[in-house]
């Protein structure tokens, strides 16, 4: 097995069999069949040098049980850590004040304000330069297959780890939680019921996207406080005439527009903050589930997936694309029909007295049923479609996938509100069906994605755990839990395992990591941009209608801000870390909601009955006339502000042209230097020995000084030399 480049680094008191390694940050679990050639195989990738083709990490083993999978716990040191973000462009604040990439060679610019080199890089910085590391792990050329599975052919540049957990020899992959870290996070956040939410430190533990969602509730909700006291103040001042709904609605129209052009600075200067606003165009590599012929790429020369485009658009245009119609036609299939139930029963009723009238709820409770099982099995169907389309960017697969998702969503949420709104139009009943899904449908979600999740889970483990403790006590089953546990580094040769070293079987790592195992995963955003989608829909679409929608929201919303903290800190697993400028698709979800909100509040307010007896003498054309007339003046105004209110704010636009101007000049500095006859050996050779010294703490066995190599000193064009005098 090749050793690792940070092998000095493990060198302790505690001998070769230490555990002595930095915390965890990701847990590898091998199915229990998966072949030892295999494992090995993977684990000598993981610790080899880079020119060798490997990740340069520290890998160590759980104390193997009889018929379990190898568990693996994978680190990094501080030194490799910082090479990584290096080689991967992270952005990250200077002493200067502006957001520039990390670079080792300046690392001194980024050690300011009691920064060290254990806090120089967050929490999650650290797991994402460990994941781009196992991300990069490569078949090379003469890699023909995975040792021990002749039949699992590999491809030069293929991603390992992708192979790995597709032919399920890999069963689980997750990034551990920093408790200690977590549990300061956590009693700030969910814990702390009249504070906000810590941004900064949210992003530096869960990373871009999760920080990002969190401060576009918060900014949606300190938004809806606006409309949410004017509604407030309709209720207790209200006088039914054409002034008062008309401003209403076009107050809350106009201001829907000023909510999403306001987030998109504040999304901007959050990007530059994070240094993801510049970085974000980087990020279009070719995601990992992208499959096709592995060819050599014409720029970077790699082998590389390729796929032609025309296949995925056909997918598109001819099977996705109809198969999420008739899905939408059968939603609106099954709403139709579960009112024509409900009407059929309401004329029994009236007919044959009250013994019909028990069966009249009977089709409300079943379409609710049924939108939950349709929503259930459409996701699944969304997620099939759209890897079956095999996009090649990670942006364009969610882009997709949440466009089929978005689309199905609005017509089964919201298509029973337009029905009794423009077909039946009974406008108490669409304000008493608005105000029913608003509060009651949110206040259960609350309960079903944290509180009973968490609640069941205790619950079980509890039970589990008592009837396992008598089984293990009764004499006729207590056999049965009898485990040998072996450590692999010390077993004798012939029984020897997998030939990594082991933590020890009291490291508190292993049952962390059990129990972390057991938790659901955190995939994505998804659903908590939905929940937001949908309330976005109930408040501005019929805000007409409903004028008191915003305060229930903003109500529902300090509450969401705990929940959904809780849910992660406590009921999920930790999320990878994701690189994001902005919400993505679901701005552009947002701002086409906003458009359909003028034309259902224009037309529910010239289908009013408390506004057609202004105009008695109006006809249906002169009525539609009025109806195009608002629209049109409302979509106008719209437009002016989308154009007028600047995406990003002027202290971004100033510190982006800053950074320009100072790249351009070290530019020309450096081919200033180039025209210069060298006094010294060339630039390349001196930059190949460069060294410099850093600090490491922790570390007994070995001076607190050393020397390392920085392979990426010569990779860009404005470079100086690293050199610690001795």
């Amino acid at each position: 097995m090749q050793p690792s480049d940070s092998e000095d680094e493990l060198d302790t008191p505690d001998g070769p069999g230490s555990s002595h390694i930095p915390p965890t940050i990701y847990v590898i679990k091998f199915h229990p069949s998966t072949a030892r050639e295999a494992i090995e195989w993977l684990i000598e990738r993981i610790e080899a040098k880079n020119k060798y083709g490997g990740a340069e990490l520290l890998v160590r083993c759980e104390p193997q049980k009889q018929s379990q999978g190898v568990t693996m716990h994978v680190s990094a040191t501080k030194i490799k850590l910082l090479e990584v973000a290096e080689a991967v462009e992270l952005q990250k604040r200077a002493a200067s004040g502006l957001i520039q990439e990390f670079s080792v060679r300046d690392l001194d610019q980024f050690l300011y304000s009691g920064q060290t080199l254990d806090t120089v890089l967050t929490p999650g910085e650290r797991e994402f330069c460990v994941r781009h590391e196992l991300d990069s792990l490569r078949a090379k050329q003469e890699e023909g297959h995975v040792p021990g599975y002749p039949g699992i052919k590999l491809y030069p540049g293929q991603p390992l780890l992708s192979v790995y957990l597709e032919e399920q020899l890999i069963t689980d992959l997750f990034p551990l939680h920093d408790r200690q870290v977590l549990e300061n996070l956590a009693s700030d956040w969910y814990k702390a019921i009249f504070q906000g939410a810590p941004l900064d430190r949210i992003r530096n533990y869960f990373g871009e996207s999760v920080a990002m969602y969190f401060s576009f509730l918060g900014f949606y909700t300190l938004a809806l406080t606006l409309p949410a006291a004017f509604g407030v103040a309709q209720l207790f001042l209200s006088v039914d005439t054409l002034t008062e709904y008309a401003l209403f609605a076009a107050f809350n129209l106009v201001w829907v527009t000023v909510l999403l052009e306001l987030w998109k600075r504040r999304c901007a200067g959050l990007a530059y903050s994070w240094g993801t606003l510049q970085h974000h165009q980087n990020l279009q590599a070719t995601r990992p589930g992208f499959k096709g012929k592995m060819t050599q790429h014409p720029i970077t020369g790699r082998f590389e997936p390729a796929y032609p485009e025309w296949k995925t658009r056909s997918k598109l245009y001819m099977v996705s694309a109809p198969a999420v119609g008739v899905c939408v036609v059968g939603a609106l299939w099954v709403m139709v029909a579960a009112f024509w139930a409900e009407e059929q029963l309401i004329d029994w009723k009236r007919s044959y007295g009250s013994v019909a009238g028990i069966f009249t709820h009977v089709p409300s409770a079943f379409y609710a049923c049924l939108v939950w099982l349709m929503n259930y099995y459409y996701r699944r169907l969304a997620t099939l479609l759209t890897d079956w389309e095999n996009h090649r960017t990670q942006e364009a697969y969610e882009w997709h996938r949440v466009a089929k998702l978005v689309v199905f969503e609005f017509v089964n949420n919201f298509s029973s509100l337009f029905y009794i709104a423009f077909y039946i139009q009974d406008m108490d009943m669409l304000c008493s069906q608005v105000a029913t899904m608003l509060i009651v449908t949110q206040m259960i979600n609350h309960f079903q994605e944290a509180l009973l999740p968490y609640v069941v889970k205790r619950a079980y483990n509890q039970f589990a755990e008592e009837v396992l403790g008598h089984l293990k006590q009764h004499p006729l089953t207590a056999h049965l839990f009898e485990e040998q546990v072996k450590v692999v580094h010390g077993a004798p040769p012939e029984e020897e395992g997998i030939t990594v070293l082991a933590l020890d079987p009291k490291d508190p790592r292993i049952v962390q990591a059990k129990e972390e195992g057991d938790l659901d995963p955190y995939l994505d955003c998804y659903e908590d941009y939905l929940e937001m989608f949908l309330q976005f829909g109930y408040v501005f679409l019929f805000s007409s209608v409903y004028p008191m929608a915003a305060f229930w929201a903003v109500l529902n919303n300090i509450l969401e801000l705990k929940t959904d903290a809780f849910k992660l800190c406590r009921v999920f697993r930790r999320p990878r870390v994701k690189k994001v400028a902005s919400i993505g698709v679901w701005q552009g979800a947002f701002e086409l909601l906003g458009a359909v909100a003028v034309m259902t509040n224009c037309a529910l307010l010239c289908l009013s009955p408390r506004v057609r007896p202004l105009a008695p003498s109006a006809s249906g054309v002169e009525w539609v006339l009025i109806f195009v007339f608002l629209e049109h003046v409302i979509l106008a105004v719209k437009m002016t502000l989308m154009w007028v209110v600047p995406g990003k704010p002027q202290w971004v636009r100033l510190a982006l042209e800053k950074v320009a101007y100072q790249a351009k000049l070290a530019l020309k500095n450096e081919r200033g230097k180039e025209d210069t006859p060298p006094l010294v050996p060339p630039v390349q050779e001196c930059a190949r020995n460069a060294t410099f010294r850093v600090t490491l703490q922790g570390h007994h066995s070995r001076s607190s000084e050393r020397q390392l190599t920085s392979p990426f000193a010569t990779q860009r064009g404005v470079q100086r030399l690293l050199v610690a005098p001795r």
